[in-house]
């Protein structure tokens, strides 16, 4: 007997439901929250950089689904590349036979990686992270990882160890015995070496909470730091990586600089199966796989799958033959450069900074008397409504995904997939423009939603 599953009958038949499934059965706050800003909305279907709801009404997607859609939604060479493996019947995952598909990936990636040898795939950002820590340690004999203030490295408790922001470590102590120094501080980063027990040190390049760089210089220094005291620098490329900042990493902006280990993900899947990388140096994988008895020390159950495999390698195509990176450099350029000239005409805007398609807008203090006393306002009630105050306007009146880089932060970040063209560029810069003169001019609709974040905070109080 043949069973029957008709998913698209299942969706058409249950998909109302949506926010009222979710509400029961999985994170309760989730819809409440997107209830309470107007992101409740009910996207349909998807294509390249755009969300169509059931009018079809087009959104723009300046978010990319935290930096996963890369190469935006449904690109058709990816979504072949998945039909042909699964009509291909290979046996996948037998764990005892070593398939092609992981071994070619494996091999193309390491292409775009000088000074890297090996790779280990498993099944998201925070599992890079989590073998890249196990392996420093190993590799080193060394117990203790160094991470930067207001870093993002996941939410397991290993990557949680090395997460710089408080508010996501609150309740699940005791983590590991890590330690945090400042983004760009040498000195604070010889002080912990000098203790000798320090095997690695993890970084972002650009941090993803607040798109702040790591200063110039900073990275390479820091690396010969790190060796001189026989301890390893990773990168965590997670967000950065596979053309995001316009060079394939972010780490290679500057001149010189090789991490021992570094951290993939999210783009590499193509948006539609869940993969991390951690690549790394001959030497320290082979010190942890060291003999036939450690064959299986470190594993995933579905790492390297073969879908996983085959949307990496389709990814890796497509920005080679379309040129994803030089694309984003130009792209990332118009965007950056427009916003920067905003900064003259809007007090309320304090800064723009970031690399390729990865821009941080941040809202400062202005300085007349009349937004003064706004902005006081806001800020006393919860530090980042003002910055939410722009994403909902955004989407409710402009139809453009948004969102803001961090909790407490006055940052938009912008990471849009890496596809976006001029005319994307054109109609965001037209819709910010369009609430930014409403915020400056004291428009109601914005200033009147802004009183009820206010609410919404001293009721979460």
């Amino acid at each position: 007997m043949t069973s029957e599953f008709d998913l698209g009958a299942l969706i058409a038949e249950r998909g109302a439901e949506r926010y009222e499934l979710h509400s029961r059965y999985l994170n309760p706050q989730l819809p409440r929250m997107l209830h309470t800003i107007g992101f409740d909305r009910v996207y349909e279907r998807a294509e390249g950089a755009h969300f169509f709801d059931a009018e079809g009404n087009d959104y723009l997607d300046m978010l990319a689904g935290f930096g996963v859609m890369g190469l935006g939604r449904h690109h058709p060479v990816v979504r072949k590349a998945l039909h042909d493996v699964l009509d291909l019947d290979l046996a996948d995952l037998t764990r005892f036979d070593c398939p092609p598909l992981p071994g070619l990936l494996a091999e193309r990636l390491l292409a775009h990686s000088p000074h890297l040898d090996r790779v280990f795939f498993g099944n998201s950002g925070t599992e890079a992270v989590e073998t890249a820590l196990k392996f420093a340690r190993y590799a080193t004999g060394r117990p203790r990882i160094l991470y930067c203030h207001h870093a993002f490295h996941g939410l397991t408790t290993g990557s949680l160890s090395v997460n710089g922001e408080q508010g996501f470590r609150d309740g699940f102590a005791p983590l590991l015995p890590d330690t945090a120094v400042p983004l760009g501080d040498l000195d604070s980063l010889a002080r912990e070496l000098k203790r000798g027990d320090v095997a690695a040190l993890i970084v972002e390049p650009i941090q993803g909470k607040g798109v702040h760089e790591a200063p110039p210089g900073y990275l390479r220094a820091a690396q010969d730091l790190l060796h001189r005291q026989g301890a390893l620098l990773i990168a965590d490329e997670v967000q950065t990586g596979l053309g995001r900042t316009g060079d394939f990493y972010a780490y290679q902006h500057e001149e010189g600089v090789e991490p021992d280990l570094l951290c993939v993900a999210k783009a590499l899947s193509g948006g539609y199966v869940p993969v991390g990388a951690t690549l790394g140096k001959d030497w320290i994988f082979k010190k942890v796989f060291s003999s036939m008895d450690r064959v299986l020390v470190h594993s995933a159950s579905f790492g390297s799958n073969a879908q996983a495999m085959a949307a990496g390698l389709a990814v890796l195509s497509v920005m080679e033959n379309e040129r994803i990176v030089a694309h984003v450099r130009r792209t990332g350029e118009l965007l950056r450069s427009r916003l920067a000239a905003l900064t003259e005409k809007y007090e309320l805007i304090a800064d723009v900074r970031g690399r390729g398609l990865m821009i941080g807008i941040e809202f400062g203090r202005p300085s007349s008397l009349k937004l003064r006393s706004r902005w006081t306002m806001l800020q006393a009630a919860r530090k980042g409504l003002f910055a939410q105050m722009v994403v909902v306007p955004l989407l409710q009146r402009h139809r453009i995904l948004t969102q803001v880089s961090g909790d407490h932060l006055e940052v938009i970040k912008l990471i849009p997939p890496l596809i976006v063209d001029a005319a994307d560029v054109d109609r965001f810069l037209d819709a910010f423009t369009a609430v930014m003169d409403d915020a400056h001019g004291g428009g109601s609709l914005m200033w009147d939603f802004g009183r009820t974040l206010i609410k919404q905070a001293v009721a979460n109080r």
